[in-house]
């Protein structure tokens, strides 16, 4: 069977479609076979993308619509792409490997609702009008005081470079296509070498919603064209999403130029399970959290922080639970998780639980490969007990279904043990007091946290981290203030330029 949009083998410039010279075979995760043959994007496709962009920007309409007007053709877009869900659907559970429930709620359809809370957002009046006031004529001091206000507009920032990560690849891209044309700035998307055709999609609907040349260009490329978008001059913000090390690089190849920065790194985020807590409801949430897209989000809650007064029944509850996991390839409806990215990230999940061991941790589930498929780049859910927070496994991120569980006996403990971490994106806590809970939500150094499972969704708020999980924020009312700068217009009310002529006459 042909997996949707992976026919695309050309690059999306300047609102044309751009060949390229090289190809890359790219592989279902959960069947080794390849899907597709994706273009291979180089430093000229990545000039020419930069310069239709900065066209755009510096020299034709878009910038200078009106929101309004952006948000028109934004609707177009999105009608485009939630034309095409289906297919979306299929392609990511090919080129991602996620299961079909996930896929669906989380990889395809929040992504949408965000596109549509964003465009209601959008229709917000930006500019403020600050309070009119008087002030002495300096160039007349004894004469009559000025009159005069200010007005506060938000412009968009420029040319914008948007890098993506593998993992959730169409919410990763929607996430940088829609806020910062919306905006009025212009656009050169990188995907991730494994999920291209995630991207690409984009250019298909780009064309059909009427998105002018230049506004978004998509193209793939090696380490060398990903230097030259965060190194050049004519790109003015950097918005990348994925793992904290290539995010302090991004940051040192755009000082140089001053860029701005948006970052949304990773994540070692803490689910605090109170005393108080549904142990069976606490334990299958954390199972089931740790499935997600096999463990490759940021956002997962990976350290387990359990009462010790219930930490063995909760062990007990969530062995069970990972037991009857079903694990497979997700063309199956009936797979809760499927595989890992390539064979590299299954190494490095396998190096990291190997840590565990070495350090001492007590393997209490999982810990290699699943029986029974041969194919694919599968691990198991791996539960680790008696684990000590400075341990390996509790301080790196290892973007895999791995969760460590660490006692603790007071509040005060747990709350510790949350932000002694250097990453802070999210958390959780399970708790029967949901004051207590709220209390200490709002002690724990992250971006988010959800209490007694939150609202079950991600909802329209904003997302992002503390500390080295970022910088900036993603979603939410204030999503697109990301992507513009303020500027000040001072100006006198009434008559008051007459103050300057008639004191520049009297010298």
């Amino acid at each position: 069977m042909t997996i949707p949009f992976t026919h695309i083998n050309r690059l999306y410039i300047d609102g044309e479609w751009a060949g390229a010279q090289t190809h890359e075979d790219i592989i279902n995760p959960a069947t080794e076979e390849v899907i597709g043959s994706a273009p291979v994007g180089t430093l000229e496709h990545a000039h020419a993308a930069i310069a239709a962009a900065r066209q755009a920007f510096d020299h034709d309409a878009w910038p200078w619509l009106k929101t309004s007007e952006r948000a028109d053709i934004m609707r177009r877009l999105h009608a485009a792409l939630l034309a095409r869900r289906e297919q979306i659907v299929a392609l990511i559970v090919a080129e991602v490997g996620c299961a079909q429930g996930i896929t669906n709620a989380m990889q395809v359809d929040a992504p949408l609702a965000h596109f549509l809370s964003a465009l209601e957002h959008a229709a917000r009046e930006q500019t403020v009008q600050l309070p009119v006031e008087s002030t002495p004529n300096f160039m007349n001091p004894t004469g009559p005081q000025i009159l005069g206000g200010t007005t506060v507009i938000r412009e968009p920032v420029g040319v914008v470079t948007g890098i993506t990560g593998y993992n959730f690849p169409f919410l990763l891209n929607l996430s940088k296509i829609v806020p910062v044309l919306l905006a009025g700035n212009t656009l050169v998307l990188k995907p991730s070498p494994f999920t291209p055709f995630s991207a690409l999609l984009f250019g298909e609907a780009a064309l059909e919603a009427g998105i002018p040349p230049g506004v978004l260009n998509i193209i793939t490329g090696g380490p060398d064209v990903g230097t030259l978008l965060t190194t050049d001059p004519r790109i003015d913000l950097i918005t990348f999403t994925g793992s904290e090390t290539v995010g302090a690089a991004i940051m040192a190849q755009a000082a140089p130029t001053l860029k701005r920065i948006h970052l949304e790194l990773g994540g070692k985020s803490a689910l605090i399970v109170r005393a108080d807590a549904d142990i069976e409801r606490a334990a299958a949430m954390a199972v089931a959290i740790l499935s997600v897209n096999a463990g490759q989000g940021c956002a997962i809650l990976t350290r387990l922080l359990v009462h010790n007064s219930i930490r063995r029944q909760f062990v007990e509850v969530a062995k069970a639970v990972a037991k009857h996991w079903k694990i497979g390839n997700p063309a199956d409806p009936s797979v809760l998780m499927g595989p890992l990215i390539r064979e590299s990230q299954r190494t490095k999940v396998e190096r990291l639980i190997q840590s565990g061991h070495e350090q001492g941790a007590k393997l209490v589930h999982g810990g290699g490969r699943p029986a029974g498929l041969p194919k694919g780049f599968f691990t198991e859910i791996t539960l680790f007990d008696d684990v000590d927070n400075a341990m390996t496994i509790a301080q790196e991120e290892i973007f895999g279904p791995v969760g460590v569980i660490i006692g603790f006996d007071t509040d005060d403990e747990a709350i510790a043990i949350a932000n002694d971490s250097r990453y802070g994106l999210n958390g959780g806590i399970e708790t029967a007091d949901a004051a207590t809970g709220f209390a200490m939500a709002k002690r724990i150094r992250a971006g988010s946290v959800s209490l007694n499972g939150g609202t079950g969704k991600m909802t329209f708020a904003p997302i992002g981290g503390f500390k080295r999980s970022g910088i900036g924020r993603e979603y939410g009312p204030d999503w697109l203030k990301e992507f513009t700068q303020e500027k000040s217009i001072f100006y006198p009310v009434g008559h008051n330029s007459d103050y300057f002529i008639s004191a520049h006459n009297r010298r």
